[in-house]
């Protein structure tokens, strides 16, 4: 999700940078003192189509320090905050060759973020657990591409505890 533009040019309209499924992956630590860190990659599940002229897909990486007090036998909380950076794919519907880095069929377009998320996990089965979840996205310079610099993220991850208290 993201903030609609009220301040573009009728020229030259950016797109929402907004829509679609997007897959996540990750991991949290999370030490004794209920302290600890995370990484996660969220990138849109199918291309999506820039201004009706060209096929992109966004990808989001972050490393967050973490809190995730317990709430109850089964359910604890966790709030995450931290840097990262964007990667839009812009496919040009041509291959380059630029050795020796190889032939690519995209162009990207990259930015630092800053990112502040939270969930609450509940336990379903032994360790394996659901958490729904919001993430916000601050990107640097997101306007070059994008009409905004904020992008909301929210979804239901499922998972696994490996040791649990």
């Amino acid at each position: 999700m993201s903030t609609q533009n009220t301040t573009a040019s009728q020229a030259y309209l950016p797109p929402p940078e907004k829509g679609g499924t997007y897959v996540n992956g990750g991991f949290d630590r999370i030490f004794k003192n209920r302290y600890g860190y995370s990484a996660e990659v969220a990138f849109r599940a199918k291309q999506a189509l820039y201004n009706n002229y060209e096929q992109y897909r966004p990808i989001l990486y972050d490393v967050n320090a973490i809190y995730a007090p317990i709430l109850g036998k089964k359910t604890n909380a966790i709030f995450m905050a931290g840097a990262g950076g964007q990667s839009v794919l812009f496919y040009t519907g041509y291959t380059g060759c630029y050795y020796p880095s190889g032939c690519v069929n995209h162009l990207d377009s990259n930015h630092f973020l800053l990112h502040l998320g939270g969930g609450v996990s509940y336990t379903v089965w032994r360790k394996l657990f659901v958490r729904p979840e919001a993430h916000y996205y601050y990107i640097v310079n997101n306007t070059d591409v994008f009409h905004s610099n904020n992008v909301f993220r929210v979804g239901v991850s499922v998972g696994y505890f490996f040791h649990r208290d």
